[in-house]
């Protein structure tokens, strides 16, 4: 099974958006049984607290099942438990380099480097805006979501590493 770990600020709205959004992806895409997720905040200052209700309203209006996803920090163990940790913007990238142990490095990516179509590489963070920033945020995430089941289809096939 491949574990991958998505990761943002404060583990309330991008990164659990990802992870519910490649779930549900991946359950349509009849692989679920291979790729698991998860989310993580670098910061996390709200930790077990439930998703922004701005988030989980965006996730319901699109037929996702918000979840229960509690906000999280990342811990040193989860660099050694995943095979991949997809940050939601260049920030959080460079917060989990500094973070990281120096073998797990190869194992730091952008969501959205995934997405195909883009001209954004980061999935901005819509705290401080209205809904309107949470419904972008959803479709980077399906964008980031779609390209990252291709990707991990096309190099299951051809048998390399992720």
């Amino acid at each position: 099974m491949t574990k991958l770990l998505m990761v943002c600020m404060g583990n309330i709205c991008r990164s659990p958006m990802a992870q519910i959004v490649a779930q549900k992806l991946t359950s349509d895409a009849m692989c679920s049984h291979q790729l698991m997720f998860d989310s993580a905040g670098t910061h996390a200052h709200r930790l077990g607290e439930p998703s922004d209700p701005r988030a989980q309203a965006a996730l319901s209006s699109h037929g996702y099942d918000a979840g229960r996803i509690r906000s999280r920090k990342i811990t040193q163990l989860d660099f050694q438990n995943f095979d991949m940790l997809l940050a939601m913007d260049a920030r959080n990238l460079h917060e989990l380099r500094r973070l990281s142990p120096p073998e797990h490095l190869n194992k730091l990516r952008l969501f959205l480097t995934f997405a195909e179509g883009l001209n954004e590489t980061e999935v901005a963070d819509p705290y401080y805006g209205n809904r309107e920033g949470f419904e972008r945020v959803l479709t980077l995430c399906e964008a980031g979501a779609r390209g990252l089941i291709k990707h991990w289809t096309a190099q299951r096939l051809s048998a390399s590493p992720f």
